[in-house]
C-alpha cells in the first residue's frame, strides 16, 4: 500500500465567514506532492477543518496508508474517537442526558465515506507554531478565503 502523508488546514474570517481550506499531499517513496485549497463565502473554520481532510482523501486514486497531520483537535478526535459512537446513534452525539444531531453531520459523513479506502494515523501539529506544511496549508487557505471576502 502506498504510503502519503496528509497535511491539511482550514481558516475563516469570522466564524462563520468567508472561508478556505487547503491540503498538501505528499508520496512518501516519490516525494512527489499536490496542493489544492478552495474556499466558500459562507463557512465555520470546523467546516474547512472538515473540508481539507475530505478533499486531500478524495484525491487519492488508489487505497493508501495516510498520515494525517492536522492542527484540528475537532476534525482528529473526530475521527480518531467520536464519529464510531455517533454512527452508532444514528448520527447523534450526547448532549447531557438527551442525543442531538451532530453538528456538520453531512460534512462528517463526506469524510466517514472517504476515510474508508485509506488505513489512516493520525498526528497532531500545534497551529501557527512554524511546522512548515502546516504554515503553508495556512497561508493557501488563508489566501482561498480572501477571495470572498468584500471588495473594499
Amino acid at each position: 500500500m502506498k504510503k502519503v502523508s496528509l497535511y491539511t488546514d482550514g481558516a475563516c474570517s469570522g466564524n462563520p465567514g468567508p472561508g478556505g481550506w487547503a491540503f498538501i499531499l505528499r508520496c512518501e517513496k516519490t516525494g512527489k506532492e499536490l496542493e489544492r485549497s478552495d474556499g466558500q463565502p459562507e463557512a465555520t473554520n470546523n467546516q474547512m477543518e472538515l473540508m481539507a481532510v475530505i478533499r486531500g482523501l478524495q484525491s487519492l486514486s488508489e487505497p493508501c496508508e495516510v498520515t494525517l497531520y492536522a492542527d484540528s483537535v475537532y476534525v482528529l478526535q473526530g475521527m480518531k474517537t467520536w464519529m464510531a459512537g455517533w454512527k452508532k446513534r444514528g448520527w447523534k452525539r450526547k448532549d447531557r442526558s438527551k442525543l442531538v444531531p451532530v453538528k456538520n453531520v453531512e460534512l462528517w459523513k463526506e469524510l466517514d465515506a472517504a476515510m474508508q479506502v485509506h488505513n489512516i494515523h493520525f498526528e497532531h501539529v500545534k497551529g501557527h507554531a512554524g511546522h512548515v506544511e502546516n504554515e503553508r496549508c495556512d497561508v493557501l487557505a488563508v489566501d482561498a478565503y480572501q477571495r470572498y471576502l468584500p471588495k473594499r
